[in-house]
This record gives structure tokens, sequence and C-alpha cells, in this order.
């Protein structure tokens, strides 16, 4: 029984070996395949690392090949690194570790593929120039015995930015902000900055790109010109403190007839990720801040992609608000805190928790708004209003919704909270607006809504069903919430209110499009 099973074991042993074949690599001889011809890095911001971008490499042939060389077209001074099947290439600057620049007899089976990772850090000062950004353009080329390399293009566009970021001292330590009895990773604005000049005064030359928390202190005004482009990195934003000001009034764009902007003098705020994959992630940094005491003027605004677009907390002034988009928010669009605001062509959509939250009262009036909330999960609003809690009640001074659209995916268009406290008062009124208030029973006989109560809602259209009342926008899961000919809002506005005033896109309001929302209706395409 011995010597069968040693003999099985000489046989399978022998097997093995006499399967097993040493690969044999041939040259290249040029007809590798991409998948694409051209990488577009998209854009980035002076001495800011770029994303990680893919290139696939197919060997479509039946044998094994060997690649002689991989590089970039510009070899060790190219701003591009690569990563070639997870190989970092040779190293050049002797700390034993490749520099993604060079890679000789890179293998690559019969039918097989393999990665190539793309990714640059380019210093703007190194190609300046009168403008405010340019293409930096390189190649990967891909060498074989048959003649001229292969070749893939890489393009990237490269900003010059204002950058504001917390100064470090002596001891290593950065700057902070005190907020009550903590701190916040920030800093104040300095009137002469030695690289950055006037931080009171955002121009629209470049791009500004915020690191940590801006701040405005007691005294001092932020003015933001039309047309600036502020950027915020992940758990930065901006707060304007007790006392100060931020004055960002920009301006209607001009566009050419198929609706390209041909001059962008709106201010946006969004985050300092700029490739089109970001462009409508939410929660990218964290918010614009109105802290108590401050005042503010917002006008032909974006505010995008954050956590909260505005916080507004216990203002001592008025909050004037006209002519600002807010998108894309993982809490709220604008959540106020006892605020004092008015609005006028405010538009808000896709917001994780509330669009407007009124919220420990406050006194608020809102004119030809569109509150809408498309966000992707249920238990979100378009509109939250209270008036405190049980331990902190607060006076709603007022509530005024006048030719507004309150709409969104959700049942329910106003979510009202208040309190059973007769000191307290809880003033609201909704006049001449499109609300969705898909009814189920539970509020016939609740005097806040517009089932029971009819005194609050005079003029307004309560869209009861998904077949009724609709307000026909564009695109709203897009952020596009014009409406059409078909929408309920559609001449249905106050005459009152609307004569003499303008769209959010400068179109007059007339006896023909005396229209709900922030929009004219439009006729779709």
């Amino acid at each position: 029984m011995r010597h069968y099973i040693s003999f099985l074991l000489i046989v399978l042993t022998t097997t093995l070996i006499s399967c097993r074949q040493d690969f044999e690599f041939e040259d290249s001889t040029g007809n590798l395949e991409f998948s694409k011809e051209t990488v577009y890095l998209d854009t980035v911001f002076t001495n800011i690392g770029s994303s990680t971008y893919t290139l696939k490499v197919y060997n479509r042939s039946n044998k094994d090949i060997k690649i002689p060389k991989i590089q970039l077209g510009q070899g060790n001074n190219s701003k591009y690194r690569i990563t070639v099947d997870g190989m970092m290439g040779q190293d050049n600057d002797g700390n034993g570790l490749g520099d993604g620049k060079i890679f000789d007899n890179v293998e690559l089976l019969a039918k097989d593929s393999m990665y190539i990772f793309i990714e640059t850090t380019i210093d703007y000062a190194e190609f300046a120039n009168p403008e405010a950004q340019y293409l930096y353009t390189d190649e990967i080329q891909f060498f074989n015995i048959s003649g001229a390399p292969q070749t893939v293009d890489l393009i990237t566009l490269v900003k010059d930015a204002y950058f504001l970021f917390p100064k470090r001292d002596s001891n290593g330590s950065y700057e902070n902000i005190p907020i009550g009895d903590d701190e916040i990773y920030g800093f104040y604005l300095d009137h002469a900055d030695p690289n950055n000049g006037d931080e009171y005064h955002w121009t629209n030359d470049k791009p500004y790109v915020i690191y940590g928390y801006a701040a405005v202190p007691t005294g001092e005004t932020l003015t933001i010109d039309p047309g600036a482009k502020i950027h915020f990195h992940a758990n930065s934003g901006l707060i304007v403190g007790n006392g100060a000001t931020i004055s960002a009034i920009g301006a209607l764009s001009t566009y050419d007839t198929d609706g390209t902007i041909l001059v962008d003098n709106e201010i946006t705020f969004e985050s300092d990720r700029l490739e089109p994959d970001f462009s409508d992630i939410a929660g990218q940094w964290g918010t614009i801040w109105m802290s108590e005491g401050s005042t503010g003027n917002f006008d032909h605004n974006t505010i995008k992609n954050a956590t909260v677009g505005l916080l507004i907390e216990h203002n001592a002034g008025t909050i004037n608000i006209d002519n600002t988009q807010i998108y894309n928010c993982t809490n709220y669009g604008i959540l106020a805190k006892t605020g004092t605001i008015n609005g006028q062509n405010i538009v808000i959509n896709n917001c994780g928790q509330a669009g407007l939250a009124c919220s420990l009262g406050g006194d608020y009036n809102f004119t030809h708004c569109t509150f809408a909330n498309y966000w992707p999960r249920p238990n979100q609003t378009p509109v939250y209003i209270d008036n405190g809690t049980t331990d902190f009640p607060v006076n709603l001074t007022a509530a005024n919704f006048t030719n507004c659209i309150i709409y969104g995916s959700s049942s329910y268009g106003i979510s009202l909270k208040k309190l059973n406290n007769s000191g307290i008062t809880f003033n609201y009124n909704f006049r001449n607006c499109l609300i969705k208030f898909f009814d189920f029973g539970q509020f016939q006989n609740n005097p806040l809504y517009p089932i029971a109560n009819t005194a609050d809602y005079p003029g307004c259209i309560i869209a009861k069903t998904s077949m009724t009342n609709k307000p026909d926008f564009l695109n709203p899961q897009n952020n596009k919430l014009q409406i059409g000919e078909d929408s309920a809002a559609k001449g249905t506005a106050d005459p009152a209110t609307a004569a003499g005033t303008k769209d959010i896109l400068g179109n007059d309001r007339t006896a023909t499009s005396w229209d709900m929302g922030a929009y004219n209706f439009i006729i779709f395409e």
C-alpha cells in the first residue's frame, strides 16, 4: 500500500511539471487598444492634487507581449504621474520609490488588459500667463518595435486662485476661532494679507479657495463682487460674526440663444472639487453661517453642495436674500433660528431635511419663491416652520409666503409645528401659493393646514393628488425648476404683488405672466 501511494505521488508530480509552461513574451508591435484616446483630468486649482483617473490598455492578440517602454511624453519633467499595473516606474531621485514617469519592459498577457492610473499636481506660477487659467497637456507613450509609439493624450485645465487658510504660529499650532466655549478650525480675514491683499474684498479676477472657516469679525464688512467664485474645502465655510456684515451682490448673467452663459455675473459658493462627478454631490463643505447679530445682503447668488446652505441665527438686523439659488444640501437649504429674512425670487431644491426651515420663531417674508424638495429619500419637506420648543418658546412674529410654489417628492409641501402655549405667537400666512398637500385623512380637522383652514391660505391652490394642480417643472431632479405652460402656477399669482417685478432671470412680470414662483412660465421645447 505504501508503494502504491508513493507511485501516485510521483505520477501526480510528473503530470503537474509536464503541464507547466514558462511564459514567453514577444516585443509589442504596436497593436494595443485603449479605453480612451484622450484622458481629460478636468479642472484643478494650482498646487492642489487632482482626482485619480483611469485608462485601460488591452492586448487583443493571442500572444503574450512586452511593451519596451511606457512613459510620459515630457519624461521626468512632466507634471503628470502614472501608475502602470500597480507599478510606480523608475526611481530617478534615489528615494527608493518610483516617480511615475518612465516604465521599462511592461508585460501584458494575451487577451488581457491592465490599468493605468493618472494624477497631476501643477503649480500655476510655473506656466504664468495673463489669463487666470490655461490648458496643461502631455501624453502617455507606448513604445514598440514597429515604429512610432502609440499615444494617449492627457489634458488638464489649471486655474490660479486666492488661497485663504489658517496660519501656523511658531509652535506649529494653527489658528482657531472661538465659538462660545469651544473653538473651530478657522481664521479671521486680513485687510493686508501679504499674499492676498485685502481679504475683506473678494473680486472676480480669480477664484477663492477656503480652508477652514473664514470669519468676518465685529464691525467688519465682507464685500463680494459680481461674478466671484468661492470654493470651500471639506469641513470649511464662512462665518459672519456678531455686528459684522456680508454684501454678496451679484448681477444677472447674460446668455446666448441656446442658453450658454456669455457673461457669468452670479456669485457662486461651492466646493473645491471641480470634477463633473462632484458637481451635484451634497455635503462637500459646511455652511455660510450668519451668527447672532450679523446682517447681510445676498443677490444673484448660487449656493450648492453644502451641509447647510445658509445658517441664520438670532439676527439683530434683516437678512435680505434675492434672486438666489440653493441646491443639494445634506440638511437644509436655509436654516433660520429666530431669524429675520426678506426673500424674493429664491429657489431651493434637493435638501435632506428641509429646503427652508424657519425654526425657533422669527420674522419671515418670502415673495415669488420656489421651495421645492426632490431629495431622493423620504422624510424631507420643502418648508418647515415652528415657534420653538417647550423649554425654549419663541414668538413667530410672521411667516408670510406670497406667490410661492411649495412642492416636492414627499406628500406634504409644508410642515408646521405650533406650541400649545397661549403666550407665544404663531403668525403665518400663505397667499396665492401653489402648495402640495396630499391628505389621507389625518389633517381634516387640523387648524394649521389648508384642508381645515382656508383663512390663512387666501388664493392658494392646493395640490391634493398627483394628478391635479401640478407645477409642471422642467426637470426638478436636476434643479431645473422653470414652469411650463401647463403649470397650475401659471397666471395665478396675486397681481397686486407681482406687478412691476421681474423673475429670477430678469423677465418682466406682466398681466400675461403673473405666475407663482421664481420663474415666469416658458414653453418647453
